[in-house]
């Protein structure tokens, strides 16, 4: 199990290496997910209290196209010079690649939200003081489990033309629960609601990450094999 983190460790830091000399997935997340925040506040905003109910749902929707975006891009760099073949030739256990690949999906993803959430906050006229901290949960939580997701089925799609498109069409399907239970609770604590009250959707969350995961795991080998 050492030795599975340890590659995982290193899968994560070569993203994060190409990451910083590129900045390519972080910006382009983060513009596009600002992009549908401010485009949505201009559509849907009618007062505030109207504005903080539509709020959840447009920081959700930000974050799970920015999900799909940052986790397709990722995955297309391990397709020039046929990367993905090098990583799956090296003495690396497939789990670990994707460990690795959910790792860095998921830093990337945490920069974009530490972007977003103050912007959706402030267009919604949501109290960030107050909800920001029994929002954290669920938005570790909800982002988690898009990322598990999305990067089982990132790596079926590395060699296909389309993969972007394909990427979403599998991926939100299968990630729909998660993106309910998040989008309910992330409602319930910006109404007002105690962090208690919204338990259930935590535990939600938490069994979903834990199944898809563990499904990840398992499968990812057998799916990136030719």
């Amino acid at each position: 199990m050492s030795d599975v983190l340890r590659a995982a460790w290193l899968v994560f830091a070569k993203d994060l290496s190409i990451e910083r000399r590129t900045r390519e997935i972080v910006v382009s997340t983060a513009l596009f997910s600002l992009l549908v925040a401010v485009l949505a506040s201009l559509s849907f905003y009618l007062d505030d209290v109207d504005a903080r109910a539509v709020a959840p749902g447009v920081l959700w929707l930000s974050v799970a196209f920015s999900g799909v975006l940052a986790v397709g891009r990722s995955f297309s760099r391990e397709r020039d010079h046929d990367a993905m073949r090098g990583l799956l030739l090296s003495p690396i256990a497939p789990s670990a690649i994707y460990l690795g690949k959910v790792l860095s999906s998921l830093a990337f993803l945490a920069v974009v939200e530490v972007l977003l959430v103050p912007i959706v906050a402030l267009l919604y006229h949501v109290d960030l003081v107050r909800v920001m901290l029994p929002a954290a949960p669920v938005l570790v939580l909800g982002t988690l489990g898009q990322v598990l997701a999305g990067t089982l089925f990132g790596a079926m799609t590395v060699r296909t033309g389309a993969r972007d498109l394909l990427v979403a069409v599998l991926v939100f399907p299968l990630v729909a629960p998660a993106l309910l239970a998040a989008v309910v609770a992330t409602r319930e604590l910006f109404a007002g609601a105690e962090v208690v009250e919204t338990m259930r959707w935590c535990r939600i969350l938490v069994a979903y990450d834990l199944v898809v995961g563990a499904a990840g795991v398992w499968m990812f080998g057998s799916l990136v094999r030719d």
